[in-house]
């Protein structure tokens, strides 16, 4: 049995696990990221790695970093939540360790675990997944390997332009669908909705103390649980937008599956729903035409490390 690791490194944690060719995570660790400080960052993945390597065949080891990764998956170009400019990560980590490394980007590493093992798994060699977090992220398969692109940082399927002249995004653009369809579009919708019909809102600015701009994701997510018009209103808006990108990546790809990922996917069908019914009258003009199927990621907060490890596995 060939075992790698893969770690997920975040702006808050690093989390690292060792994983067997099956998907199956047979050990994790976890630790605080001090996103601030570019070696004391690397030296906490090192020691992650080095405790779960400690007695286990292991074979390689697979980074899934939030940030822009260079084409030989050895570079840090970018990372918005790190400290990282240009930064060697694979060579550093490798000399270090003692095995070989690869870096990928964690939205990718992510994708890669759906469609190796989790709501993907069925397809024959292509799908897209968006990561619905704070932000919104991509990954796409097709003939049965990621497109990473000629720098290696394709599917930034978060900054396709949505809304011309639409909100300011982190990217320097107007009106990505990162704006329209995340956590923080969530948030800012429901605020917006709980400032303009504070009585529709009362479920909701009854969790947040009254203040609308108290209001967190979480709350908007427990509200509309329970049926607060304004928080169902939120997720309304946000899977109207999503639904519409997936069309588009359906009319641009024609993948087979179509996976919708991250921490707002929790939310389950107050997302799900609006998001498919919005897929479904995108393409209408279809008629009788095939399209993939909309579904939910499986794996969770174990997606980056299985896929991190499993390119591990495969470089």
């Amino acid at each position: 049995m060939t075992l790698t690791i893969g770690v997920d490194v975040g702006g808050t944690k690093v989390a690292g696990g060792v994983v067997d060719d099956t998907g199956r995570v047979l050990a994790q660790a976890r630790r605080d990221t001090p996103a601030e400080d570019v070696g004391k960052t690397r030296d906490v993945i090192i020691e992650v790695v080095t405790e779960l390597a400690t007695g286990r065949p292991v074979g390689a080891v697979g980074i899934g970093a939030a940030g822009w990764i260079d084409a030989t998956r050895s570079t840090v170009l970018f990372a918005p939540n790190l400290a990282w400019r240009d930064e060697p990560l694979r060579a550093y980590v490798s000399a270090a360790v003692g095995l070989p490394v690869i870096v990928e980007n964690d939205a990718n590493v992510a994708a890669w675990a759906e469609f190796r093992y989790g709501a993907a798994r069925h397809a024959e060699d292509s799908m897209v997944m968006f990561t619905i977090g704070t932000g919104v992220g991509g990954g796409i398969v097709l003939g049965g390997e990621l497109v990473r692109g000629a720098h290696g940082i394709a599917a930034e399927l978060g900054h396709m332009l949505t809304v011309p002249d639409g909100h300011q995004c982190g990217c320097g653009r107007l009106g990505c669908i990162e704006q329209y369809a995340s956590g923080n579009a969530l948030v800012r919708f429901a605020r917006a909705g709980a400032r303009q019909e504070p009585q529709r809102a009362a479920a909701l600015l009854g969790l947040a103390g009254g203040d609308a701009e108290s209001i967190t994701g979480p709350m908007v997510t427990a509200a509309a649980q329970g049926g607060d018009p304004v928080s169902c209103e939120a997720f309304a808006q946000i899977g109207r937008w999503l639904g519409t990108s997936l069309a588009d990546m359906a009319q641009i790809l024609d993948p087979q599956v179509l996976v919708v990922g991250g921490g707002v996917v929790e939310a389950g069908d107050l997302l799900l729903g609006p998001t498919r019914r919005s897929y479904a009258d995108a393409l209408a003009q279809r008629g009788r035409l095939p399209v993939a199927e909309v579904r939910p990621a499986e794996l969770g907060n174990t997606a980056g490390v299985i896929g991190a490890a499993d390119l591990a596995r495969r470089f």
